[in-house]
């Protein structure tokens, strides 16, 4: 998801997807413990996506 297509949702929304991509973030993490996660550059999308919805909702 792209930062333009974040600014044009209302905090509700950011709140949403913060929750899903944190429990997404969680899944990779343990995937990657147990040696199953084969796209490790996954994690850094996401960690950079969640700093992305953090930094709207702080604004």
């Amino acid at each position: 998801m792209d930062f333009k297509e974040l600014t044009t949702k209302n905090n509700q929304e950011l709140k949403e997807l913060l929750k899903v991509n944190q429990e997404k973030l969680r899944e990779l993490r343990f995937k990657d413990s147990n040696k199953q996660l084969k796209n490790v550059r996954e994690i850094r999308a996401t960690r950079n996506l969640i700093a992305q919805i953090l930094t709207l909702l702080n604004k």
